[in-house]
């Protein structure tokens, strides 16, 4: 482990700033020009083509999507294969390339190069997702990873806001569509620049050979992340997230509009709040976890999803009248009422982003290195076809007669269903949530020497004091899997047998000596009483030692050395 760098600190660095800059501007300039011309076909569908703006606008989005189930196996291998600095300087020049196809189809009022150019813009986004995850992990050093993913994901929402704004502004002052291309051309080139200094990051695999055949691609992508439990339950969290996040935010006109009785700038303040939440619970989490991986982030989080998303439903006023005037955004900050829904939605942000970045940091950490980007290609896959099912579902709920609050309450209570299935299937993430619920919650603990703990292979932790409470101490000091050894007879409570369970913890009757060598065989981190006989495990095993401690208060200290 490697000393913690701020995130501050991480913008001025060379090894994140221009690959947060490009990531940046990439997801910007999709919703610039998406955006644009949603709003336009919506607005002026008459002159462009027969079929409803209704129709135009569901398209649009089914085309821009679609390349990330036909394309993103392919992308994953690319970026495994290939220097994934070189090859975001080469998707940038492909985005410039279509922001002029997209031009191209507004100066010719052709709605059908419109569209080539929205799924070319899909395609561009399908090739960056697994560089910008999988490059991570070679820039950055693992206490670092928190911090990097939540300035990514921050970033990113803050550019899908932006990008939606000044997408629906071009569209109302320039119908043509000419300051449209001109706005993505100039971020295309922008962010093309900002590629040319993203450090080398090297193929981990160059002689991977790339399959032409995207459908058997497709398949044997979505089926690696299931070699590895934590990994591809990780990556069905992330994609409920995405399912969760995206059917809020599709249903914000219609709850601005007919439940709130607002205009335009009110969805906008919606929007703008809810991405402000992600914003600041993905800053947060650097903070909460210390700068490490902490998954205990991640119950924490899917409990603020189900809560808040339970109290919008229940905040949200009767259905309004859709035919009377409709109350701007500064009108409707006047009524108390909407502070609660406000309030819910900046919270509902906010666990958003302790839920998402710790799993996206998790995926990115123990997917192998010869195969990270296809990990991050699967997920893309897995995110996508989970937004298709919930708006599926969605418009299925409310053809049937539901309103958008009663759906927003069936989807917090599938919130809390898919959480606790996950938690049950691996336990290791609410384990995690009750040891940092506990320890940081009610102590002070302040840990030295944690980089000397090895990322991965085999280690032992030994320590003077046999006590639960060092067991605890130890766990949420350590960044990655603990297996504890403890005395047979220790008592402890519920919790702590569950925690114990959970962990894995040895216990030291007769059959402790097998499966402590066969767990490190397995290259597992093990913390061992001093005292304990150990069975022969290699003069060349990295042992710690660590030493507690206590201060006055609740001020505890742990340090690590070696033997």
């Amino acid at each position: 482990m490697n000393p913690h760098t701020t995130q501050s600190a991480l913008l001025r660095s060379r090894r994140f700033l221009p690959l947060f800059i490009t990531q940046f501007l990439g997801a910007l300039n999709d919703n610039v020009v998406k955006n644009a011309l949603v709003v336009l076909l919506t607005f002026h569908a008459s002159s462009w083509t027969t079929l409803p703006p209704e129709v135009l606008a569901n398209l649009a989005a089914g085309i821009f999507i679609l390349p990330f189930f036909l394309f993103s196996a392919t992308a994953g291998q690319l970026a495994d294969k290939v220097d994934k600095a070189r090859l975001a300087r080469l998707v940038k020049l492909l985005e410039i390339l279509i922001v002029l196809v997209t031009g191209l189809g507004f100066a010719l009022h052709r709605i059908e190069v419109l569209f080539i150019g929205l799924f070319l813009l899909g395609g561009h986004s399908t090739l960056f997702g697994p560089v910008k995850y999988a490059i991570l992990p070679q820039h950055l050093h693992d206490s670092e990873l928190i911090g990097g993913n939540a300035l990514i994901e921050a970033g990113t929402f803050v550019a899908i806001l932006v990008g939606t704004l000044l997408g629906g502004l071009l569209a109302g002052h320039d119908p043509g569509g000419h300051l449209i291309t001109v706005a993505g051309l100039t971020i295309a080139i922008v962010g093309y620049l900002a590629s040319r200094t993203i450090p080398a990051a090297p193929p981990p695999d160059d002689s991977l050979r790339i399959q032409l055949n995207f459908v058997r691609a497709t398949w044997h992508n979505l089926l690696l992340p299931r070699q590895q439990r934590a990994i591809f339950l990780s990556i069905l969290g992330i994609s409920w997230f995405w399912l969760y996040g995206a059917l809020f935010l599709a249903q914000f006109p219609a709850y601005t509009r007919n439940v709130l009785g607002g205009d335009e700038s009110a969805v906008t303040l919606l929007l703008a709040t809810f991405t402000i939440g992600i914003s600041i619970g993905s800053l947060l989490c650097e903070r909460l976890s210390a700068g490490r991986v902490e998954l205990g982030l991640v119950p924490f989080g899917s409990l603020g999803l189900t809560l808040f998303g339970l109290d919008l439903a229940w905040a949200s006023p009767a259905v309004s009248d859709p035919a009377g005037a409709l109350l701007s955004a500064m009108v409707l900050l006047t009524r108390p009422e909407i502070w609660r829904i406000l309030v819910d939605l900046i919270l509902l942000g906010t666990f958003g982003g302790f839920f998402i970045v710790p799993l996206y940091a998790l995926v990115q950490q123990r997917s192998p290195a010869d195969c990270r980007a296809r990990m991050i290609a699967a997920n893309n896959i897995y995110n996508a076809l989970f937004m298709v099912a919930g708006a599926l579902a969605a418009a299925t709920l409310l053809g049937h007669g539901l309103t958008i609050p009663e759906l927003f309450a069936i989807a917090a209570l599938g919130n809390a269903a898919v959480a606790l299935y996950i938690y049950s299937l691996l336990p290791e993430f609410l384990m995690r949530f009750l040891v940092w619920l506990v320890v940081r919650g009610r102590l002070r603990l302040q840990v030295a020497g944690a980089e000397l703990i090895p990322a991965s292979g085999p280690a032992l932790l030994l320590f003077d004091q046999t006590t639960p409470r060092i067991f605890w101490l130890l766990m949420a000091a350590c960044y990655r899997p603990l297996r504890c050894v403890v005395p047979n007879a220790m008592p402890h409570n519920w919790l702590g047998r569950f925690v114990w369970r959970a962990s894995g913890a040895i216990r030291q009757d007769a059959s402790a000596d097998a499966t402590i060598r066969s767990a490190l065989v397995a290259g597992e981190l093990l913390a061992i009483p001093e005292d304990l006989l150990l069975p022969a495990v290699g003069p060349d095993l990295l042992r710690l030692h660590v030493t507690v401690r206590i201060s006055s208060g609740a001020r505890i200290g742990l340090r690590f050395q070696p033997e």
